[in-house]
């Protein structure tokens, strides 16, 4: 039987946006139910186990609100759970490093104390219209269906699906509908650091290349992404990328999956026979499902352009900072790119009107379905902003809720306010430099 809930927030995803929107508006006092489609909150954290946070410190501070204390509560913990460490990739800004259990039982542990209503494994269906507003969401989960009415709804899917059935216009990948690669992601543990990077090269070409030309390592393996992993011995291995996979398509992304731990199996096997400091190592922590970079981009107030973020515009609803790099994966071919997109010290805003679609008064979304074209797309996605994008939604929920206000009403000036007051930097006339 359909049974009926009733909430003022709804949070459809459970990743770094979701987490964000659901402990913001947790904290202000509103009903708040998370639907997660998984049995795990982090998103990318989840399909990736210990994908680092870059793009955390914009001109080398960190972006603060949710990431700064998730962050600090971390590295306060005895022995430490986070630490700060550049970046050996070109171009990016310090990153987190973590313990991904214990970040992912932190997390879980803020929304509880948020007074969130986690519902994992559910999943939202379908959107019920009334007139220009969400009237109720359809739910599933292994009891059947079950419906949410809330005022407001907040899509921090990844994906967008509920967004476009509601009718909010979108895109998908680049001008010629070419979407990023999905990734299949490893670590290999009881490696010897010291002699694994005394390699000059951050990016093991030339192994590479003699895995290839043996046919051992697959060709779109001609650059190896390996880091050191938060515990000492361990590598994060973040090289095995699919193309052309449909993110919205889930027997693609199964598909996807198992061609991706079969080449994350072969890259193994070659880092213990071919590369110094894997003799000893094993691989374990391999991702689930492929994690997924870009689907739909949903059509906003506001769409953020390569151009924005060259010209290092500080919006004046900007709601968090970024200096992340066109981190573009495999759009249309095997190329990687890096490119730095603001001067050294320098750095952009990310706006809220980003954030809102034109027409729907009780729908905003968050993370990687912000709207925004694909080269800006390639630097705004970090999952600090997507979190702290997150954190705006919820914020703002609770003034519209208030005020008895459209999302597209909302006074951002007084959210800008709100968040700074919640430690959020660099936004409103307090500059990070």
């Amino acid at each position: 039987m359909n049974h009926q809930e009733q909430t003022d927030v709804l949070v459809i995803g459970g990743g770094t946006a979701g987490f964000g929107a659901a402990v913001a508006a947790g904290r202000q006092g509103l009903n708040v139910i998370l639907l997660e489609a998984t049995s795990k909150v982090g998103g990318v954290m989840a399909f990736c186990p210990g994908m680092p946070w870059g793009a955390a410190y914009p001109a080398d501070k960190i972006v603060g609100g949710l990431m700064g204390e998730l962050t600090e509560r971390l590295e306060k913990m005895h022995p430490p759970a986070a630490e700060k460490r550049p970046c050996t990739l070109a171009n990016f800004g310090p990153e987190i490093v973590y313990d991904h259990d214990i970040a992912t039982l932190t997390m879980f542990e803020m929304l509880e104390h948020a007074g969130v209503n986690v519902r994992l494994n559910a999943s939202a269906i379908e959107p019920t219209m009334e007139s220009n507003q969400i009237k109720s969401v359809s739910c599933f989960d292994r009891n059947g269906a079950f419906t949410v009415t809330a005022a407001i709804v907040i899509d921090c899917s990844g994906d967008g699906d509920l967004s476009a059935k509601a009718g909010v216009p979108y895109t998908v990948g680049d001008i010629k509908g070419n979407t990023m690669g999905v990734t299949c992601s490893f670590h290999m543990v009881g490696v010897n650091w010291d002699d694994t990077f005394a390699e000059p090269d951050p990016y093991f070409t030339h192994f590479a290349a003699k895995g290839i030309n043996e046919n051992r390592l697959h060709p779109d393996l001609a650059k190896l992404y390996l880091m050191k992993g938060f515990h000492h011995g361990s590598v994060f291995c973040n090289s095995v990328h699919v193309r052309g996979v449909d993110g919205t398509n889930p027997v693609a992304i199964g598909q996807a999956t198992q061609e991706g731990r079969r080449r994350c199996h072969q890259l193994a096997q070659f880092l213990r026979s071919d590369v110094p400091g894997f003799e000893k190592a094993y691989m374990t922590l391999l991702s689930p499902t492929v994690g997924v970079r870009e689907t739909r981009k949903l059509e906003a107030v506001y769409k953020i352009t390569g151009e924005d973020l060259a010209k290092g515009t500080k919006f004046s609803d900007g709601i968090v900072c970024c200096d992340n790099p066109i981190d573009d994966v495999m759009r249309s071919d095997a190329s990687m790119t890096h490119e730095a997109i603001v001067d050294q010290g320098g750095y952009y805003t990310i706006p809220f009107r980003s954030l809102i679609p034109a027409n729907i008064t009780n729908l905003m979304f968050a993370g990687r379905i912000v709207c925004a074209d694909p080269k800006a797309f390639a630097s705004v996605r970090g999952m600090p902003q997507c979190m702290t994008m997150g954190q705006a939604t919820g914020s703002a929920a609770a003034i519209a809720l208030k005020n008895n206000t459209s999302v597209q009403s909302i006074n951002t000036k007084a959210l800008i306010i709100e968040l700074t007051k919640q430690g959020v930097n660099g936004l409103g006339e307090t500059s990070l430099i």
